[in-house]
């Protein structure tokens, strides 16, 4: 494909007049250039590192020609494009350089504070449950049609060229649909540029990324951007058309900015409280760690017995319900592969060695996921509820004591501890968190510790609880690094919460 034939798909128009070089490749990382590539130079606001200081270095390695947003140093003759946002270029570059993947796909976007993860898992079950095999993006894991991947990055959204590299796959895997997980970082950056969306889901909205939004309002704001992409794309336009639909959780106080702002018809699921649904669940029944009730929708009715614990889950459940049928799956088929699902490594997942008390592995790192998920362990705990978290350096600062204060109202005891400080002094984090615990009412030694080394405050934790005791592992989940700093610099860690509490455990004679 040629340079020239490649800028065409840019929604802006380019006055390019230089060379005209056959290109081969789309890359944003100078260091994976290859000969024949394009070579997109990207900066995002608040990101250290700006695409535009390696031009000359992606030249140096191949590059057929760059794209700027901005003047830069290149070799005399070197083709160099200019464009209003390099971000955005690099997606429309990315989608036509791989022949436009979704346009040939059904395409369900998901975001959220909490809860995007397990729905993409149930939505992709309900789709390929209905016999449609379907690719994936994710936290946890990719996969095209087949068997999917585990996902090594602490982002859940990656950037534009592997996206569309993964709905190409999912084609060239004889895919139909696709479900992707769109962070807000992610729809502000417009990694998701180039793809033309068919149902949007947002589940819940709550507080979570200020240090890059700034306000409430600015994170809730590039929420909403999903629902921009349902709109057609005139140039591209789909070559299987489905059907549209914005869902979203009427029971989430983010519904009302974000119903009017729908392009198209809104599906609505709830609990069927002061706003009417179309996707309901009656009847919740917290059955231990599964769940029970019977959900009501325009494509059928009937009980669902989820193996998942939480009324959190229910609510993603009835997402998974509306974006899968909207799509062409019956509510028999969403209902049976619901049923069937086998969960989400790191979110409420149990580890059992035989140890007389529980242990709970979860990602939740924001406060509604902490108040959700200890409000759900606090149910079916006989006894003390002890949680082990921290809170992301040189991330947002004001959740810090708000988690702090939820554990100390909702949990028995707690340790707070490492998740990936970055390079912030990691101490100082948990004294942020601990002053949320100190106004929550609990008293430093008595109700919580501080126990910075994360291994050894799964260990005290471990050595602290007793038969019927539950211990809730918060905030790392599936992930398999901690990132934080050794001389000043930045420094990545492997980590594998589940085998270091499993090695934990065995250490103290159990498995």
């Amino acid at each position: 494909m040629r340079l020239r034939q490649l800028l065409a798909a840019l929604p802006e128009p380019v006055a390019y007049g230089g060379p005209d070089p056959d290109i081969t490749g789309v890359a944003y990382d100078s260091r994976r250039v290859r000969r024949g590539d394009v070579y997109v130079a990207v900066w995002h606001r608040g990101y250290g590192a700006d695409g535009h200081s390696f031009v000359a270095d992606a030249f140096a390695r191949g590059a057929a020609a760059a794209v700027v947003q901005r003047p830069v140093g290149a070799p005399p003759g070197a083709p160099v494009v200019t464009v209003q946002s390099s971000p955005r270029a690099l997606g429309w570059l990315a989608a036509a350089h791989a022949g436009f993947p979704a346009s040939r796909l059904g395409l369900v976007g998901v975001t959220g504070t909490d809860g995007k993860t397990t729905t993409c898992s149930l939505a992709t079950a309900v789709l390929e449950g209905a016999g449609f095999p379907t690719g994936m993006v994710s936290t946890v894991a990719s996969k095209g049609a087949g068997a999917s991947r585990e996902n090594p990055a602490h982002s859940s959204t990656p950037e534009a060229v592997e996206i569309q590299a993964l709905l190409a796959e999912t084609l060239a895997g004889g895919g139909s649909r696709a479900v992707l997980e769109c962070t807000s970082h992610a729809l502000d950056q417009d990694r998701l540029a180039g793809c033309e969306l068919d149902v949007s889901v947002v589940t819940r909205v709550t507080h979570e990324h200020l240090e890059y939004h700034g306000t409430y309002e600015a994170y809730l704001g590039a929420k909403a951007k999903l629902l921009d992409l349902l709109r057609p794309d005139a140039a591209h336009p789909k070559v299987q058309p489905y059907p549209k639909a914005v869902v979203l959780n009427a029971d989430d106080s983010s519904y009302a900015a974000l119903a009017p702002r729908a392009p198209a018809p809104v599906i609505r699921y709830g609990l069927g409280g002061a706003v009417e649904v179309e996707v309901r669940a009656v009847d919740v029944r917290d059955e231990g760690w599964s769940t029970s009730c019977r959900v009501i929708s325009p494509w059928g009715e009937g009980s669902l017995n989820l193996p998942l614990p939480g009324t959190f889950n229910v609510y993603n459940a009835l997402a998974a319900i509306a974006a899968g049928c909207t799509l062409g799956a019956s509510f028999d088929a969403a209902r049976q592969a619901l049923e069937g699902h086998g969960g989400v490594p790191g979110r409420m997942e149990r580890l059992d060695l035989g140890q007389p008390f529980t242990v709970v592995v979860d990602f939740a790192h924001t406060p509604d996921a902490l108040t959700q998920v200890l409000s759900t362990l606090r149910r079916q705990t006989p006894r003390a509820l002890i949680v082990v978290f921290g809170s992301a350096g040189e991330r947002d600062r004001d959740k810090r004591p708000l988690m702090g204060r939820i554990a100390a109202q909702l949990a028995d005891y707690s340790i707070l501890t490492d998740e990936d400080p970055r390079l912030e002094d990691r101490h100082q984090i948990l004294a942020e968190i601990a002053a949320g615990a100190v106004a929550g009412g609990a008293v430093e030694g008595r109700q919580f510790q501080r126990i910075a080394d994360r291994r050894e405050a799964i260990r005290a934790a471990f050595s602290r609880a007793r038969p019927g005791d539950t211990v809730l592992l918060a905030g790392k989940g599936h992930e398999r690094s901690i990132i934080g700093a050794v001389d000043g610099r930045l420094h990545t860690s492997p980590w594998d919460e589940r085998a270091v509490a499993q090695e934990v455990l065995r250490h103290q004679g159990y498995g």
